[in-house]
């Protein structure tokens, strides 16, 4: 799980929620988490790892390109990168906002604070995340934004008895009081959290949503990168599992019978069926049409279809 020594201070939280959380089965998905904002904190100064971690390549992208396309496919609302002033970052989206944040030596809760401030009017809400999750899957971003209901201000997951700030959701609503810790000097997160009605979900809550019991049951979305010899078992770790059918437009010979196979990118995908990413091949990822875009990350469980006139799969 997510490193306890990125979270000094924290001690593991009591895992009965029972009373903090009546009847939590019947929380759904609002209207906040279909229309929320995400945001990447890519600011770190990576002392641990002692390189950027936002260009730290895993299974054929970056792991700042990953944790984006995984968001977009998790949110409605705009996607955004903090990063240092004048910090490089490798390729994203064109649609992508990068804002610069004024005081990067700071730590997370300055981040949060430029983040939610360049959100401010644009989204309800934010799921705010590190840039290292290379196991982050949409089902546990949707989990988390659609337990925020109008009770809260802040769904903080609380996994293996650690908070996870850095995979949470926030009001952007909040950024004012954020700014007004940080002005006294605050910098802790959980300086934040006692200042604002924050529900902690520990793993059974987490899991009590059955789309997200059957993608990562494990719980592996919060599972980070601080050091090289972590971010090199992340590496060795296959991609993921998923399924992709060819066919050929108007054939029914059974070429679109479906396989499976390892890929964690749409180009991988179609690597694997022996196809070129490009016109006029046809893509769609779970039922849904795709852009050609070979870095669109997949995530375990995900189908991928290709059809074109001479699809050979």
């Amino acid at each position: 799980m997510r490193d306890p020594a990125a979270a000094p201070g924290w001690r593991p939280v009591h895992r009965d929620t029972s009373q903090q959380l009546p009847n939590y089965d019947r929380v759904v998905a609002t209207r906040v988490g279909q229309s929320a904002a995400a945001v990447v904190l890519a600011g770190g100064r990576s002392l641990r790892m002692g390189t950027a971690k936002a260009a730290l390549e895993w299974h054929g992208s970056t792991l700042l390109r990953r944790t984006l396309g995984v968001l977009a496919r998790a949110v409605d609302g705009p996607l955004l990168v903090v990063r240092g002033p004048g910090q490089p970052l490798p390729d994203i989206p064109p649609h992508v906002e990068v804002v610069d944040d004024p005081e990067p030596g700071w730590g997370p809760l300055q981040g949060v604070a430029a983040g939610l401030a360049a959100l401010d009017g644009l989204a309800p809400a934010a799921f705010i995340c590190s840039t290292d999750l290379p196991f982050l899957h949409p089902a546990f971003v949707r989990r988390v934004l659609s337990a925020l209901t109008d009770d809260f201000d802040v769904v903080l997951p609380v996994t293996g008895g650690y908070p996870q700030p850095l995979a949470a959701a926030y009001r952007t609503t909040l950024g004012s009081l954020v700014a007004e810790l940080l002005a006294a000097g605050e910098r802790r997160m959980t300086g934040l959290f006692q200042r604002c009605a924050t529900l902690r979900m520990d793993d059974a809550a987490l899991l009590a949503d059955p789309v997200l019991m059957r993608a990562d049951p494990a719980l592996e979305s919060v599972v980070n990168v601080n050091f090289p010899d972590q971010y090199q078992a992340a590496r060795e770790r296959l991609a993921p599992q998923i399924t992709v059918q060819c066919s050929n437009a108007g054939s029914s010979d059974g070429r679109n019978a479906a396989r499976t196979v390892r890929a964690a990118t749409l180009s991988g995908a179609a690597a694997a069926a022996g196809l070129e990413l490009r016109s006029p091949l046809i893509a769609t990822l779970n039922g849904r049409s795709t852009c050609l875009d070979g870095d669109v990350p997949l995530v375990t469980g995900d189908t991928v279809a290709f059809c074109c006139p001479d699809a050979g799969g």
